[in-house]
């Protein structure tokens, strides 16, 4: 599974020169690499060779195009938030798939499930439901989102209804 993290790992590791990388999905089975130098620079070439490489070798499913990375602020990409060290080691496993997403989030918020619904094709929306044992804080439920985010695969999203207990 495509993950930004892996994606981004993976296109440093390709491209040692570009200093500054950050992968987003732009829309649906879509995504944007943003790449700058040292310099904070951008050349034609590289962005050819890594538009070239990763529509050949990163995601089938996924086109990519390559920007420079001010291009992030223009294209309202939001900022990266801190999420825990295991979702980040899970993310860049390159034989991540549903049920290890399902297994680290229920690692990471054990006071409920989350469990796989259904994949939206058309829209690539992956829809899951996570049982709550209490009532969870919205805080709590963008955390989830956040960790989720980056577990998927790029040119996803995901949406969680949070079924809850009343108490």
């Amino acid at each position: 599974m495509g993950t930004r993290l892996l994606s981004e790992k993976l296109v440093k590791t390709r491209f040692p020169h570009l200093r500054y990388i950050r992968i987003h999905t732009s829309d649906k089975y879509k995504a944007t690499i943003y790449a700058w130098t040292e310099d904070m620079q951008l050349s034609k070439q590289d962005e050819l060779n890594v538009e070239k490489y990763a529509n050949a070798y990163l995601y089938p499913y996924v086109v990519f195009q390559v920007k420079a990375y001010n291009a992030v602020r223009a294209d309202k990409v939001p900022l990266l938030q801190e999420v825990p060290s295991e979702i980040v080691l899970t993310a860049l496993r390159s034989n991540l798939n549903q049920y290890g997403i399902l297994a680290a989030i229920n690692r990471q918020f054990p006071y409920g499930r989350l469990r796989f619904k259904h994949y939206d094709v058309i829209n690539s929306i992956i829809h899951f439901d996570f049982d709550a044992l209490r009532r969870m804080e919205e805080q709590e439920k963008e955390h989830m989102l956040r960790c989720l985010r980056e577990m998927i695969p790029l040119g996803c999203y995901c949406e969680v209804q949070f079924l809850e207990d009343e108490m």
